[in-house]
């Protein structure tokens, strides 16, 4: 429990018709070895059971601070538990992900031996809608200089659920902007990255996982279009040359991208040694792209070959590149 007036850090976590995933989401966060927080939901108008999930979470634990509302938005729910967070620091959390026990620890030490730096983010494990293992480090350690870079060229350098700020900072700059949603994240590491370092650990903090409803995903042309935005807008503050380069998305988006997400999918579970993995992702990468020989040499391989530890082919598309 806190043993101050106010809290070191508030985590802030949006939910919408989450109840999939909530519960251990919030219990990720509740088991932190760092305990000093207060944690912030907004359930945005979920018409699934994610209201009464987190109605009993709360109830048994006074750290949290829960409320309910019609729908209203990602990012206005974001900028609205900014508006009642209390501590100096704020640490983002969404509400299909898992944080690691000591991930608050480490974040919370590092701001306070490094004053100059306003947002650190941690790499994390990509996991599928099961929990299931698909690839671990991803969102690599990096710098400052190579972190604006990278947001700079129009990638998204930090895991956004997996970062902690400063309070003070995050109100300076306006916080959010609705106007760059669904690239709201991007844009926030740029404005912030004019006040202060923007770095990544070489820590892995959390679970991230991928699946088909989450908001990235569904996204795409439009969070494509507003990281460029969000960077010509940066490069003309900063009174620089633009640096936008145009990527396809990371994001699976047609058929064969679907199908090639499968196959990334279905190579980790196999290379981890979990058959029914592969199993499952090689039939639905056969049926998305059945033309495709990695198709069938994944399935042939998850049904045939004792699973052990392999590099995935390098045709196989990474989404995190």
């Amino acid at each position: 429990m806190n043993q101050t007036p106010f809290p070191a850090v508030s985590v802030l976590m949006p939910a919408y018709n989450a109840e999939r995933y909530i519960e251990e989401a919030a219990e990720s966060i509740l088991a932190q070895t760092f305990t000093d927080f207060e944690f912030l939901i907004i359930d945005d108008g979920s018409t699934d059971g994610t209201r009464s999930i987190l109605e009993r979470i709360a109830a048994r634990d006074s750290r949290v601070r829960l409320v309910s509302r019609p729908n209203a938005g990602y990012v206005v729910s974001l900028n609205e538990m900014i508006g009642m967070a209390r501590a100096p620091l704020l640490a983002r959390m969404d509400a299909d992900d898992v944080a690691f026990p000591g991930r608050f620890e480490q974040q919370v030490a590092f701001l306070n031996e490094h004053p100059e730096v306003v947002a650190v983010g941690g790499m994390v494990d990509f996991i599928d809608y099961r929990g299931r293992l698909i690839a671990p480090g991803g969102h690599p350690a990096m710098s400052h200089e190579e972190l604006q870079d990278a947001a700079l060229s129009g990638k998204c350098p930090l895991n956004h659920p997996s970062v902690m700020m400063r309070s003070e900072e995050v109100r300076a700059v306006g916080g959010y902007r609705p106007e760059m949603e669904p690239a709201e994240d991007m844009d926030l590491w740029l404005r912030l990255g004019e006040r202060g370092q923007v770095v990544n650990l070489p820590v892995t903090v959390t679970r991230y996982r991928l699946h088909d409803k989450s908001v990235s995903a569904v996204r795409q042309s439009r969070q494509l279009d507003r990281f460029r935005a969000a960077s010509l807008e940066a490069c003309a503050r900063r009174g620089i040359a633009p640096r936008f380069e145009s990527s396809a998305p990371w994001r699976p988006t047609d058929r064969v991208a679907r199908g090639k997400f499968n196959l990334w999918c279905g190579w980790g579970g196999f290379n981890r040694g979990d058959r029914l993995m592969a199993i499952e992702y090689g039939l639905r990468a056969v049926g998305l792209i059945p033309f495709t020989t990695m198709s069938w040499r994944l399935l042939a391989c998850a049904l045939l070959k004792p699973p052990k530890p392999r590099t995935a082919p390098a045709s196989v598309a990474d989404p995190t590149e």
